[in-house]
């Protein structure tokens, strides 16, 4: 599976979507994030990325793809 590069974030069901603002997924999806390291020390907050990381690593699945996930991460060429 290749890695999705675009924007692919989306709710399941539309309804949830706000408003009559111009509606971006990815700023609900940061606000969550935002919202979830809100109060913990940098040590709770660097757990907290690392449990995340292994969650989606896990959903994904494909190795081809995290493998390059990982190399867009560090910056290499993929």
């Amino acid at each position: 599976m290749p890695l999705q590069l675009q924007p692919n974030f989306h709710y399941a069901d539309i309804s949830k979507q706000q408003g009559l603002r111009d509606y971006v997924a990815g700023d609900d999806f940061y606000q969550m994030l935002i919202d979830t390291h809100r109060g913990l020390s940098d040590e709770d907050s660097n757990k907290l990325n690392a449990k995340l990381i292994l969650l989606l690593a896990n959903h994904i699945g494909d190795l081809d793809t995290l493998e390059q996930a990982l190399h867009l991460a560090a910056n290499k060429e993929a």
